[in-house]
């Protein structure tokens, strides 16, 4: 079976961090709607992942895939925390983002039928995974 390399998984980590990067600011910026505070929170920790994983690969470090799981880990956290509430696992009601904006349980927060905070925690999920990857190959 082919494995796939440290650079290319850091580099699929770096897609998936830019494309979830423009991803929101697009529904922020240009849809226009409010992020609530969890997911400013998960913006905190997506950002620099763009960038981080976007200048290890530029400078070729292969060491950088271990910032990548700490980022990783803890938006996860926070996207797994959001989860729980949209799906109300979590015993705390989710709030509107605004006084006359979005609720994170409403329909405005689902993209082609899947809730945002699901998304963020699958592109979380797969760029540690990637980033751990990327620090298993052995020629960096």
């Amino acid at each position: 079976m082919n494995r796939i390399s440290g650079e290319t998984a850091l580099g699929l980590a770096w897609i998936i961090a830019l494309v979830a990067s423009l991803a929101v600011l697009f529904i922020g910026e240009v849809l226009g709607q409010t992020p609530c505070l969890l997911c400013w929170f998960q913006r905190a920790f997506m950002f620099p992942l763009a960038i981080v994983l976007g200048l290890g690969l530029w400078w070729r470090d292969g060491r950088v895939g271990r910032y990548g799981i700490a980022l990783a880990l803890g938006g996860g956290a926070i996207a797994l925390w959001h989860m729980g509430l949209y799906v109300d696992l979590v015993p705390e009601r989710v709030q509107p983002c605004t006084a006359t904006g979005p609720s994170c349980t409403d329909d405005n927060q689902l993209v082609f039928g899947i809730p945002i905070p699901l998304m963020a925690l699958a592109a979380f999920a797969l760029i540690g995974a990637l980033s751990a990857l990327s620090l298993k190959d052995t020629r960096t």
